[in-house]
């Protein structure tokens, strides 16, 4: 007999459903760096985590269904047979799941013609022969039957972290029978989301009431015949056959043909290194903070350097040596535009020079050779250095070898922001920053500066170690122009962008500050007059109460702790009653305040601007983000986000904000590499692409009989055809059902053939070449476009699909930016690129020079790629950001 042994069972198929909707809200927010999908991973693992800590099991596994058929499909045609199929969303993260649960130790299994519940109940079974403890976690009510003194059953209530638990005292009390009378339960009532039938008009307090009296089944039919005439013994009598048929079909399989062993369950924990590449991998910062990592000594791995005295001695050695220079500058800090340095080290390869002493940089050999565009110098991060050189008075010219930039382009499903994880990539073993600096509240500078210096040191010896092998790969996978000629400028471009920054009147933010929050204490008053009463709208408990039981507003969704006040539920509510629009109302515009109005106040700097970082090295299709503050996300539907541009101005009370956009530039890619004449006449006659889309797909005679909704639709459906939407995606994003979702995406093909070619022979060139790429060349490499795997598949053909259109929209945009600084300059203008948001660019220059932007900048950026449509390009300009618009 087993002491102190505990087995946890996980119904994977259940728990990862309930997973998915538990975090359907933010569905769109949950997307890896490859674009997969991530919130049922994200909330499995969160529960994952509770339920190990207070589990403590000593054997794990997680049951999976194998396919729809069973053997309770051969007994019962009809089966599981309505139930929805499984989003697509959802099914491309079942894989994750299952790769995940083997990183943390715990295995996983399936077994042809049975399901996940039988290979639990049969190994419950087993453990509890075996004298162990079980616990089974489940969102499905079916594996209560299994609950016996030393088996619980813990059914999923709210999400996936909370859980209600099942023994036979709990089956008792709540239920007035033993949990082996559940399946006798189901037997007479059936199942309508397992769809068998049951007896006709029982349910579960009659099943109950009947089981009390008679125990089981059989019970009742060996004593159907004392009954008293009524209609429950007619239907009795009638539907016998399918009361023993839906008994059958609830029973769990205590003897399935579970090839396994107890032994084979042995929990062993997380696979530290596999898992850590995982969460990265998944963009799980939560997870990665969470995560003790006993960190090695990696500096071991690196040789200490001697690193002799960056002084005015050794400025004129590296002035006077025509080697290749590697450059270090350290910052301390998330912001370099604000963080101090605290290390600068040169070397040529040979000889390192360092300093912690920054009077070095007001050495005027020392400036005008950082400044030499023929004086050539390697280092990572170009527009960081050229930031942070700034702010001490010195230029940065003659950078050829980027490390952070030809990293990315290598790989962008791999993105390295840190040097050291590079260098790992490559098995140097350098400190990552937290390795050596440390973390939370433990990070701090070394106190001795030579191991400072040394760590620098490293740095620019890995730098050097690496330039050739980087470049010979980036030149071998034919993307040394994509860096030389846009990557590498643009980080320049950037650089001086950020620099710059956007004047920001604190005045404006604060005046609306004061406005904001006399509109939401209207709003909050309005909201007390029509509930009756005051109370506390931020709180989901008294708000519940106040619309459910106040108002009677009929109850969408419940809480472990009431009532659920969330988005989706309020949305369907708003016709019922005014209070809802109006918390709808006061929740969006208090969001818009405490994000935007209050926390941009906090990142203008002295000079009175927001100096916002771009990441150049962070999207798999080359599109760039904007942090520190994000600009880039400011809301611009609704007209309380818009009001947040007003704030936002030129750096001279006579100068304007002038804005140029490209018009529909992926669908406007997508005429191009699609070549489909019906798309290309529509941008080339310079028809409404959406209305002309909704006309086409409705079968209609002209645009004129599109009604706003259509076009509404229309265009859903077009962007959803470059992000490579799924029928589910769609039905959720224009609030239709999935089968008339599935016929428009159908349709659309069908009036855009050349669209449908163009995905068919993507798709297939990924196949052959394990690739796709951009019109400028950028590849992103597919290895899971061969995987066997389905879902895992299909995810890569989507990526196919979408990331030449994705991925040349963002080239585009960065050529542009490029010719656009070039042009700024042999013009002489004054005007300033201050920003690029999505598809448009923002600039700040004189009243006099705004009529020759209107020209001239509408010609770069048409220019900027040929295609066989037009670029379109609208501009618009007005004293704040707000009124270039």
């Amino acid at each position: 007999m087993s002491k102190n042994k505990k087995l946890l069972l996980i119904d994977g198929n259940s728990v990862s459903f309930r997973a998915f909707f538990a975090m359907h809200n933010v569905l769109d927010k949950f997307v890896n760096g490859e674009g997969i999908h991530t919130n049922a991973l994200y909330a499995f693992n969160n529960m994952l985590e509770l339920i190990l800590k207070d589990e403590k099991p000593t054997h794990a596994l997680v049951a999976f269904d194998a396919g729809k058929t069973t053997f309770r499909t051969k007994m019962f045609d009809e089966y599981k047979g309505t139930r929805a199929k499984t989003p697509q969303e959802l099914m491309e993260q079942l894989p994750l799941i299952q790769e995940m649960l083997n990183y943390r130790g715990i295995k996983t299994y399936e077994l042809p013609d049975y399901e996940a519940d039988d290979i639990i109940g049969t190994m419950s079974h087993k453990a509890e022969l075996d004298g162990m403890d079980v616990t089974i976690i489940t969102g499905d009510r079916d594996l209560t039957q299994l609950a016996t003194d030393k088996v619980t059953v813990k059914v999923n209530v709210k999400g996936v972290t909370e859980t209600e638990s099942y023994t036979p005292e709990h089956v008792q009390e709540k239920l007035g029978i033993t949990p082996k009378q559940i399946i006798d339960m189901k037997g007479l009532m059936g199942d309508n989301s397992d769809h068998y039938p049951g007896v006709e008009k029982v349910g579960e307090k009659t099943a109950i009431k009947l089981l009390t009296q008679y125990g089981s089944v059989e019970g009742i039919y060996e004593h159907v015949d004392e009954m008293k005439k009524s209609k429950l013994k007619e239907h009795l009598i009638n539907d016998k056959d399918k009361a023993f048929l839906s008994k059958k079909l609830a029973t769990i399989d205590l003897e399935a043909p579970v090839e396994l062993q107890l032994t084979d369950l042995e929990y062993r924990g997380d696979n530290q290194e596999q898992l850590m590449q995982f969460y990265q991998k998944m963009n799980f910062k939560t997870f990665l903070s969470r995560m003790d990592v006993p960190q090695e000594d990696a500096a071991e791995k690196l040789a200490d350097i001697k690193v002799l005295e960056l002084n005015d001695k050794a400025v004129e050695k590296i002035v006077n040596n025509d080697k290749v220079h590697t450059l270090v500058v350290e910052g301390f800090g998330e912001n370099y535009h604000t963080s101090p340095i605290i290390g600068l080290l040169i070397s040529d390869g040979e000889n390192y020079y360092g300093t912690t002493d920054f009077s070095i940089l007001e050495n005027a050999q020392l400036k005008d050779w950082l400044a030499d565009s023929s004086k050539e110098k390697y280092l990572f991060d170009n527009k960081a250095t050229i930031a942070q050189l700034t702010r001490y008075g010195c230029q940065l010219s003659g950078v050829t070898f980027d490390m952070l930039l030809v990293a990315y382009l290598l790989d962008t499903n791999d993105n390295k922001q840190d040097i050291g994880l590079v260098a790992k990539n490559y098995d140097i073993n350098l400190p990552t920053e937290e390795e050596f600096y440390g973390k939370g509240v433990k990070k701090a500078v070394p106190e001795d500066d030579n191991v400072l210096l040394n760590f620098l040191a490293q740095k620019a010896q890995v730098i050097n170690t690496l330039k050739d092998k980087m470049m010979a790969e980036l030149k071998d996978n034919d993307q040394d122009s994509l860096y030389d000629e846009i990557e590498l400028p643009l980080s320049n471009v950037l650089a001086e962008m950020e620099i710059k920054g956007i004047t920001v009147e604190v005045s404006k933010l604060k005046e609306m500050e004061n406005a904001f929050a006399t509109r939401l204490a209207k709003i909050e008053q309005e909201i007390y007059q029509e509930a009756g009463k005051e109370f506390n709208i931020n709180s989901p408990k008294q708000l519940g109460v106040v619309l459910f039981e106040d108002l009677k507003l009929p109850v969408i969704k419940k809480t472990k702790t009431g009532y659920s006040t969330s988005v989706d539920v309020l949305e369907k509510l708003k016709d019922k009653s005014p209070v809802v629009q109006k918390v709808l109302d006061y929740r969006q515009i208090s969001k818009i305040q405490s994000t935007y109005v209050v926390g941009l106040q906090k990142f203008v700097q002295p000079d009175n601007k927001i100096h916002t970082i771009y990441l150049q090295t962070l999207t798999q299709t080359g599109r760039l983000s904007s942090i520190e503050p994000n600009l880039q996300n400011i809301p611009i539907r609704i007209d309380e986000g818009k009001q947040i541009r007003k704030a936002f101005v030129p750096k001279h009370p006579d100068w304007e904000i002038f804005s140029a956009d490209y018009s529909q530039v992926e669908l406007r890619v997508l005429a191009h590499i699609s070549g489909d004449e019906h798309m290309q006449e529509a941008f080339n006659e310079d028809y409404d692409i959406h209305a002309h889309t909704a006309m086409r797909i409705f079968g209609l005679d002209s645009t004129d009989e599109v009604t706003p909704n259509m076009r509404r639709q229309a265009k859903a459906t077009n962007f959803g055809i470059v992000y490579g939407i799924s029928d589910y995606g769609l039905s959720q994003n224009i609030g239709i059902s999935r089968k008339k979702a599935a016929e428009f995406i159908a349709s659309y093909f069908e009036q855009y053939p050349g669209v449908k070619k163009y995905m068919d022979d993507i798709v297939k060139y990924a196949r052959e070449n394990g690739y796709v790429e951009t019109i400028m060349h950028r590849r992103r490499y597919l290895p899971d476009i061969h995987s066997r795997n389905f879902n895992i598949r299909n995810f890569a053909q989507r990526t196919a699909m979408n990331t030449p259109i994705q991925g040349s929209a963002a080239d585009i945009i960065k050529v542009a930016m490029i010719n656009m600084q070039k042009m700024l300059e042999k013009e002489k203008l004054q005007a300033n690129l201050l920003l690029q948001v999505h598809d448009e660019m923002i600039f700040e220059a004189p009243k006099s020079e705004i009529a020759t932007l209107e020209k001239l900048v509408p010609s770069v950026m048409d220019s900027a790629v040929k295609l066989d449509v037009p670029l379109k390009v609208e501009t618009a300009h007005g004293k704040t950001w707000y009124e270039a618009k």
